[in-house]
């Protein structure tokens, strides 16, 4: 970086200040997304070509992802240097994920249960013979591993074939490993050490190039999903779609009395905080794209690195606020679409089903769709059939936007909990952060951004 280390902070802010308001990153960002939309609602065919902006852009991210995840984790565990801090950082993560889930889950079974969004539709089970077939396009014929099978895939045949293949759980389980191996050989492994600071770096840089292109990501996504899907869709599933994101917006409430009384956070400082990652996610449908950014940006922040490194992709498959949300409501939706009325003992049933196939859908195709399968089998009302689950393949894409932005802030609020349960959360940092303050640089701490970190509160 440029030394700017020399200039005051108050001339620095100055310098920050005059910064043109067409180089911000969320203005670069509403104005691709809002561009891509009305590129789409104009000409649908141009819109629905703009895809592979998008999966240029997404796979450019992925590249980055297994690395950057690997040593983050290996460089904040030898950093600590205490393997019971490891396991208690991972078992209170677990704890926190699995009583959040189930709460979203419960959450959306009774927002489901008020709003009634299935009703009127009077779908004629008779229709959906083909309702398999279109189910099985989307899914490629897969199927949700069982829950042994997830657990025993957490630990890869190779290490080099976890990274090629960007299994991230995978990749954490090898991380944590190594990180403990070098944190037990201490003195001797600092080399190591340093190699893997110096390509964590090299990583963040990298993103910081990538970054620039993010709104040509974010406009092709947006066109994408508006010309390939209508803005008349938005009628057809409307009750559904407002239901969903009613549930969402509540339970972000729910998050931010959890961020305040747990963490001692205020949510909405922090989304401020974190407003371009939350828009390049919302853009691209995708809460990948951010992991690295949103890394960097908690670790700024005053949560630690081995915190921040076990917490976050743990969360990424098995945090996912807004996925179950949106199954639950789903089910309930399925079942009143067909004129079903579920007991209460059948949706205790749905509960317990999807507490388990909502924790292996990360990484899966269409595994939204091979989850409600499985709860529609598992509940087994001969009045629903599994082909059911084709009504919703027209509304599925549109649900994007809310399920990354409650999973993105579920698994932030995940992060800032434990980290203050454990003590290894800065909260003199975290306020001059979310404050907009000036901070000091952490000590060899990589920014998610390479020339001109967009860090809210780090300096320029």
């Amino acid at each position: 970086m440029p030394n700017a280390g020399a200039l005051p902070n108050s001339e620095m802010r100055g310098l920050a200040n005059r910064t043109p308001w067409y180089r911000s990153l969320f203005v670069q960002l509403m104005i691709a997304i809002s561009a891509g939309i009305l590129v789409a609602v104009l000409w649908p065919k141009a819109g629905a070509a703009a895809k592979p902006l998008a999966d240029a852009f997404i796979n450019l991210i992925k590249m980055l992802i297994a690395p950057i995840v690997f040593c983050t984790v290996v460089l904040g565990i030898a950093h600590v240097g205490d393997l019971k801090s490891v396991g208690r950082i991972g078992v209170k993560a677990l704890i926190y994920f699995e009583v959040v889930t189930t709460f979203a889950l419960l959450f959306g079974l009774l927002v489901g249960n008020l709003v009634q969004p299935g009703s009127g539709f009077d779908i004629d089970p008779a229709t959906l013979a083909t309702g398999a077939e279109a189910v099985a396009k989307k899914t490629n014929d897969g199927e949700l591993p069982s829950t042994v099978q997830f657990l025993v895939n957490v630990i890869p045949t190779s290490f080099i074939k976890a990274f090629a293949d960007n299994a991230m759980l995978q990749v954490l389980f090898f991380a944590v490993l190594f990180g403990l191996a070098l944190a037990k050989l201490r003195d001797r492994s600092q080399a190591v050490v340093d190699f893997i600071e110096q390509g964590s770096r090299l990583f963040f840089t990298i993103i910081g190039w990538i970054m620039r292109v993010a709104p040509l990501g974010a406009f092709g996504a947006m066109a994408y999903i508006v010309g390939q899907y209508g803005i008349a869709s938005l009628g057809n599933y409307g009750k559904l779609i407002a239901c969903c994101y009613l549930a969402a917006a509540l339970f972000i409430l729910v998050l931010a009395a959890i961020s305040r009384y747990l963490a001692g956070v205020s949510l909405w400082k922090f989304v401020r905080y974190i407003k371009d990652e939350l828009f390049i996610a919302l853009g691209t449908a995708s809460t990948e794209v951010v992991l690295p950014r949103i890394m960097a940006k908690l670790t700024n922040a005053g949560c630690s690195r081995a915190t921040t490194g076990l917490v976050v992709p743990t969360g990424y498959s098995f945090n996912l606020d807004g996925a179950t949300l949106y199954l639950a409501i789903c089910t309930l939706f399925l079942a009143q679409a067909l004129g079903v009325d579920l007991s209460l003992g059948e949706q205790i049933t749905a509960v317990l089903v999807l507490m388990l196939t909502s924790k292996g859908m990360a990484g899966v195709p269409g595994s939204s769709f091979l989850a409600l399968s499985a709860t529609i089998a598992a509940i087994g009302h001969g009045a629903i059939p599994v082909a059911a689950v084709a009504i919703l393949l027209g509304a599925d894409r549109i649900m994007d936007s809310m399920r990354v932005s409650v999973n993105l802030l579920g698994n932030c609020v995940a992060t800032l909990v434990v980290a203050r349960w454990e003590g290894q959360l800065d909260r003199d940092r975290l306020r001059a952060v979310l404050a907009g303050e000036d901070v000091p640089p952490l000590q060899d701490e990589p920014r998610p951004d390479d020339e001109e970190s967009t860090l809210s509160g780090a300096p320029a």
